[in-house]
């Protein structure tokens, strides 16, 4: 084992110097007993002469590329998201790893309607998400069974995070992980009190303002913080704002050397008006800047009344579509967990989790497609609605033994998940302006349809790491997983007068005993070691009534009833890792069928909320190569730099009724480049910091035949920061930095699929585009008391 650890701390020589709040500390994955870091930050933050040194800056890497792993795995540093301006999206920072495709219409990537990330041609649906591992779910908009990263931990508190591209481990509390997991994590409170604030200003009226306190170790040993930021953005095009508040708290308690429990909270209330969905079409006649005309009520009852009535269209707009008056997101949300770290013996571990998860939120679209009656406003638009209601709770556990060569995990998931959904129509007045983004409750009118949830998953595990010499690694195992989904579809409503609901009630299980996982890693030498594996994962079905197979008619549901097979993915990977004390490399292979695929298919324009046709057709076949490479060329300066090829195809036609009706085999899937290439060039000599990386994307389709795409991009982004180097009590503990998001101000398309996706789109008429924003520059400060 020798060897290995002078592969892993030839890796920690790699660190390149990131800004950090001077108290932060260590995941709360961390063992038990191994409070190293912890105790490192402490002590480098005692040393009064040099509170901000290169030292204190350089306790970790900015990008670990998984030395020892049987799998490809890479692990960025809190501090690279750090860098970052405060509320941008751990995605963002994700997005520079191999195989990464994150994208988003705003600067800071939180915009949830625009958010899209894909791993090797599987999308957020297909991916598995914890935090501290709890499950954040599908991270689908409408999300039917968790929430985003950002409305469950603050970004000043995130730890570092992880992602596995082929598939996630197996004890990762996903039910839908084909391809790959990313596993964020909370930092702990400090065991010395401190307070952090930090203020940020920038384009588009950005303020943000954030406060945390450490208590330090209180008697009897626990430690807490809590921490609360406010943030408020105008849309960088037409009217809207973008605003959030959250908390974040966390309690950690031992007792005695061998138990330890951690309390986490979060509360989070976001709301956002949307950019509007554009076509390849509008781009071209209009421009990226076209947006809704929040600020002209009178052109959108015109729009409404033209449409409704027959008759011509102001000048300035073509249909009912191009443009719409207004549209937000509205979430809270409110989780928390409890854990129990335990030594039973020296040999034998364990731990066990209960988390709970309540949100509300709402999706709101003012449509032209329906008036209101007279008797409520008789305004031609009314407020159209998607309501969401989620309450989940589950357990999460396992065990660790050792004995002789061997590492023996076991753990089981359980979670029950009550989840409600219905679509409304609120009256909106003839004469005035509503208002722009509130909470729309108990005065609707129509109710189109309603339908309640209820799904329960069972997950076990059982897996071994075999250390068969010194320098082989055997990994296996696998995991069983039953995921039970119940649908109760309730009769609609117009004006208090019930009407018949076209959705279906009833029941589907997506299960499978034995899903293998088997990986080697051989350690050449010192610097080279070789790894393979082999997953084979399962999808378990939405239980929602915009996704899956309760998002169709009643008669479509029972003839899927009977023939729908869960997606199921199988995947190989085959690399190579070169570390030393400047350098690390990897380059991964990877083959992947996907099988069972579950199409869905956009009926019209997306306000419209029509039922989507879903199916199962056939498979797809990725190929491709991940290179990453971490280069510390001269004092103070690195060079980051990634690749990855990808070529995913479907592998069948489209049949509807034995004839096809799409012709897709051989077709590039949906939303993937073939090519992505990051480069990062950063310089931290412990005072001056600042990077800046190059991003590429290939072209992306957004019809399954490939007739539509939008073209490649490549953009800019700049992050420079100072770390005062002063005994003065002002300048101590103080940060400056700037981000500049977009630096050379390039128009393109970021978001493709934001309204799904079709199988043809000759005309470019598809509003399910959403554009970039331009250059935008940010401000922040930050301050550390002790």
């Amino acid at each position: 084992m020798l060897a290995l650890t002078t592969c892993l701390s030839g890796i920690v020589a790699l660190s390149v110097p990131q800004t950090v709040f001077a108290n932060d500390a260590a995941s709360s994955h961390s063992p038990l007993k191994a409070t190293s870091h912890t105790t490192q930050a402490k002590k480098v933050s005692a040393k009064k002469s040099a509170p901000r040194s290169t030292e204190a800056a350089s306790a970790e890497s900015v990008v670990v590329l998984g030395a020892g792993a049987a799998r490809e795995t890479q692990t960025i540093s809190r501090r690279a998201i750090q860098e970052m301006t405060p509320g941008t999206s751990p995605f963002k920072t994700l997005s520079k790893l191999p195989g990464v495709m994150f994208t988003s219409s705003d600067p800071l990537g939180s915009y949830e309607w625009s958010q899209q990330i894909i791993i090797r041609g599987f999308d957020q649906s297909r991916l598995g998400f914890t935090m501290d591992g709890i499950p954040l779910g599908n991270l689908a908009y409408g999300n039917d069974n968790g929430l985003s990263i950002g409305r469950a931990l603050e970004t000043e508190n995130n730890g570092p995070s992880t992602l596995t591209q082929g598939a996630g481990a197996l004890g990762v509390a996903a039910s839908n992980d084909l391809g790959g997991a990313l596993q964020f994590t909370s930092v702990d409170p400090t065991k010395k009190f401190g307070v952090d604030v930090a203020g940020t200003i920038g384009s588009a009226s950005t303020w943000r303002t954030f406060a945390r306190i450490n208590s330090g170790e209180l008697k009897g040993g626990g430690r807490f913080y809590v921490s609360y930021n406010h943030q408020d953005a105008n849309k960088w095009k037409g009217d809207g704002v973008q605003v959030q508040d959250q908390a974040n708290a966390k309690y950690i308690q031992p007792f005695g050397e061998h138990v330890k429990l951690t309390v986490f909270g979060d509360w989070s209330k976001r709301k956002e008006n949307d950019y509007q969905d554009l076509s390849l079409a509008q781009i071209s006649k209009y421009g990226y800047r076209l947006d809704n005309i929040t600020g002209n009520y009178a052109l959108a009852k015109q729009i409404a009344t033209a449409y409704q009535n027959g008759t011509a269209f102001p000048s300035s707009v073509e249909n009912q579509d191009t443009v719409y008056y207004n549209a937000a997101g509205l979430r809270e949300d409110a989780m928390g967990y409890g854990r129990l770290d335990f030594d039973i013996t020296s040999r034998l571990k364990g731990f066990v989790t209960g988390y709970g998860h309540t949100n509300t939120g709402e999706g709101a679209w003012v449509t032209p497609y329906l008036a209101t009656p007279a008797a409520l406003g008789g305004s031609p638009l009314t407020t159209r609605t998607t309501e969401y209601d989620i309450h989940r709770a589950g357990f999460i556990g396992g065990l660790t033994y050792k004995i002789a060569n061997h590492t023996i995990d076991w753990g089981f998931w359980f979670e029950n998940n009550n989840f409600e959904q219905a679509r409304r129509f609120y009256p909106l007045q003839d004469s005035g302006a509503p208002s722009s983004i509130h909470w729309y409750q108990g005065n609707s009118f129509y109710t189109q349809w309603q339908s309640t949830f209820n799904t329960k998953t069972y997950q076990v595990h059982l897996g071994d790491t075999w250390q068969i010499m010194p320098a082989l690694k055997l990994t296996y195992g696998f995991k069983s997983l039953i995921v039970d989904n119940s649908a109760r579809a309730l009769s609609g409503n117009l004006m208090g007068t019930p009407t018949g609901t076209t959705y279906p009630s009833g029941s589907l299980s997506a299960s499978n005993g034995f899903l293998p996982q088997i990986g080697a890693n051989y350690r050449i030498n010192q610097h080279n070691e070789i790894f393979a594996d082999y997953a084979r994962n399962m999808a378990a079905f939405d239980s929602a009534q915009t996704s899956g197979p309760f998002s169709t008619t009643t008669a479509g549901f029972e003839v899927l009833q009977k023939k729908l097979k869960p997606e199921m993915s199988n995947t190989e990977e085959l690399g190579y890792r070169f570390h030393n004390r400047t350098f690390q490399a990897s380059v991964t292979g990877y083959y992947v069928e996907f099988q069972n695929r579950l199409l869905a298919v956009t009926q019209g324009v997306g306000i419209q909320g029509n039922a989507s046709v879903l199916s199962n057709v056939g498979g797809v076949t990725a190929r491709g190569v991940d290179v990453a490479a971490n280069w510390k060329f001269a004092r103070n300066w690195s060079l980051f730099a990634s690749y990855a090829f990808n070529n995913s195809l479907y592998d069948d036609n489209v049949y509807a009724d034995g004839v096809v009706s799409a012709r897709i085999k051989g077709r590039h899937t949906v939303g993937m480049p073939s090519n992505l290439a990051n480069v990062e060039l950063g310089y931290d000599d412990g005072a001056i910091w600042g990077n800046v990386l190059m991003q590429f994307q290939d072209k992306r389709y957004y019809t399954y035949t490939n007739d539509a795409s939008v073209p490649a991009n490549a953009v800019f982004n700049l992050n420079v920061g100072y770390r005062f180097q002063s005994q003065n009590w002002f300048l101590r503990g103080l940060d400056a930095q700037i981000n500049v998001t977009n630096l050379f101000d390039k128009k393109y398309v970021a978001t493709v699929g934001s309204n799904g996706f079709v199988n043809s789109d000759p005309s470019g008429t598809f509003q399910t585009l959403q554009a970039a924003a331009p250059r935008m520059v940010f401000f922040t400060l930050r301050k550390h008391f002790d």
